[in-house]
């Protein structure tokens, strides 16, 4: 695979050009001028407001040097400017880099100095953030506040530095031409979390993205019109970023929430108010938003599509999201580098009943539209029906590559086949079923041990809220089980002996944790995920699990 570094698309070169992304806003403002496109508040904006915003953006940063291919970095909360810098970036031909605005300044003056970021854009209360990219990326030439800029300056940033505001009203009316794109013209840099090493740019670009919103479209919300509404629970940076992609394709406008800290109540009251029909969201947002005594307060039965995906949902969270909101659960699976386009499993394959064909119990769905899913052995061989493996898939959603960083790139594609790096197992009819990340089993006593089914099991235990089992070096057996606990709150109190216990007929003996931690949280990334190296480090930094000597370790893992 070529370095995907490559802004300035010579693998595109002769090809037939595509459409830019950035259309889909303007065919939108066209058709539904005067609808509603994105909600705040008491605030509103139409379709057409958003249009001509994203053209004043577009014409004010080529008037200030920025040509296409160049790389936008974006640090700002759920807000309007963030939800339309995106459009900007695509109609410029230039690159998106949102971050999470919960990163720490280092981290994002890594990712503003890997990525070439030119232009940054930025809230005014995330200063020391600009600070450290200045510092740190060379290229950055310019900085457009949100929020005064008077504001930035009295934080110690450079005196006349434009807001954000300030272009727009000043090139309100501008009506540039989007840029000419071909099919692999990046347009995003999506951020790995970076669970090992530095994040990762996955390269997303005009060609795939479209493929992606069309099969979005068709797998997760069927439907949609300028009628519907959405709600964004998480920041727009990830996976809610490429959500809103949809519905702007579609007219429907999005809900952003009033503040930074996730509300349950306020959510099941703005659904309620603005007649939400779908939402994207990850399994522990989910859990919190059901498990909330405000779910039976407010009226959500507009809701068709509750889109959870990220992480696997855990059984006994599943029946209690279909118990309290019916049918309308969708899941699906995938990573930022296929932009979670690798199975889908629709409401009709969704049930709590356990004894109901339907119920799918552990099973993520269905191959995508126009994606071919395989798992495949150590020597690329498809496997057969029921045998573990790696989880791999092939298809137009598959990124270019990741930016800078052919190595990493080739390996993910080798073989023609993207790889996941999760272990699963397919059966008769084609539906995947994980049985956990690679890194993430063990093996004991010669046994391969998959935390994930252990974690099913611990979690039917009412006083278990939330489980993460990770194997650990021992002498004896190669490698043992360990569990960290999270009690359920209102529940009686529960010891490790009674949770091995429930484990008896349940799971088998050579799977059974050795020994069971209990924390009041678990530590989890900034997109909801249970992060296990994290709960490794505390567990070593808290005393509870000893660090192997390295020579011990090494030792242990031949054996």
């Amino acid at each position: 695979m070529s370095d995907a570094s490559d802004t300035d698309d010579t693998r595109d070169a002769g090809r037939v050009q595509v459409m830019n992304l950035g259309q889909l806003l303007k065919h939108t403002a066209r058709l539904h001028r005067q609808q509603p496109g994105l909600i705040l508040g008491d605030r509103q904006w139409t379709w057409q407001e958003i249009d001509r915003r994203v053209d004043a953006m577009v014409s004010a940063l080529r008037a200030s040097g920025v040509r296409q291919g160049d790389r936008l970095l974006v640090q700002s909360r759920n807000n309007l400017q963030m939800f339309e810098s995106c459009w900007v970036a695509f109609r410029l031909g230039c690159v998106w880099v949102p971050v999470n605005f919960r990163l720490t300044p280092p981290e994002v003056a890594y990712l503003g100095a890997a990525s070439g970021a030119k232009v940054m854009i930025a809230e005014t209360i995330f200063a020391d953030h600009v600070a450290a990219v200045r510092a740190a990326a060379p290229a950055l030439s310019q900085v457009v506040w949100i929020g005064d800029a008077a504001d930035a300056e009295y934080r110690g940033e450079p005196a006349g530095e434009p807001s954000y505001e300030d272009l727009v009203r000043r090139h309100l009316g501008d009506s540039p031409p989007a840029a000419v794109v071909t099919p692999g013209h990046p347009l995003w840099f999506f951020y790995t979390s970076g669970t090992t090493g530095r994040p990762k740019a996955g390269v997303l670009t005009h060609g795939q993205l479209a493929f992606v919103v069309t099969n979005h479209l068709a797998d997760l919300i069927p439907g949609t019109t300028e009628q519907d509404r959405s709600i964004a629970v998480a920041p727009l940076s990830h996976g809610a970023g490429i959500h809103a992609l949809l519905n702007v394709a579609r007219g429907a406008a999005t809900v952003l929430l009033p503040g930074e800290k996730l509300d349950p109540a306020r959510v099941w009251q703005l659904v309620e108010q603005h007649r939400v029909s779908n939402l994207f969201t990850v399994p522990t947002i989910l859990k919190m938003l059901v498990e909330h005594e405000a779910v039976d307060r407010f009226d959500h039965g507009s809701l068709r599509y509750v889109i959870y995906a990220g992480a696997p949902m855990y059984r006994s969270d599943q029946k209690l999201a279909l118990r309290k909101l019916g049918r309308v659960l969708v899941q699906y699976f995938g990573l930022g580098e296929v932009t979670g386009c690798i199975t889908v499993l629709p409401p009709h394959m969704h049930s709590e009943d356990d004894t109901d064909p339907d119920a799918n119990i552990g099973s993520c769905g269905r191959p995508r539209t126009g994606m071919e899913v395989a798992i495949l052995g150590d020597q690329l061989q498809p496997l057969k029906p029921g045998e573990v493996g790696e989880i791999c898939c092939r298809g137009p959603a598959v990124f270019a590559g990741y930016h800078a960083n052919p190595e990493a790139s080739e390996k993910a594609c080798r073989g023609g086949w993207f790889h996941t790096g999760d272990l699963g197992r397919m059966d008769e009819r084609g539906l995947l079923y994980i049985t956990g990340r690679e890194s993430d089993m063990y093996i004991s006593g010669g046994s391969n041990v998959y935390p994930r089914e252990v974690e099913e099991v611990l979690l039917t235990h009412p006083c278990v809220a939330e489980v993460a089992v990770l194997g650990v070096p021992d002498p004896k057996w190669g490698e043992i089980g360990v569990a960290v606990v999270v009690r359920r709150e209102g529940t009686p109190p529960v010891d490790e002996a009674s949770l091995l216990a429930h484990l008896e007929g349940r799971c088998a003996r050579y799977r059974w944790p050795r020994q069971v931690f209990f924390w009041d949280a678990l530590p989890k990334s900034a997109y909801g995920k249970i992060t296990k190296n994290d709960v490794r480090r505390m567990l070593i930094e808290r005393g509870e699990l000893e660090r192997w000597p390295p020579g011990e370790a090494a030792a242990l893992s031949t054996t």
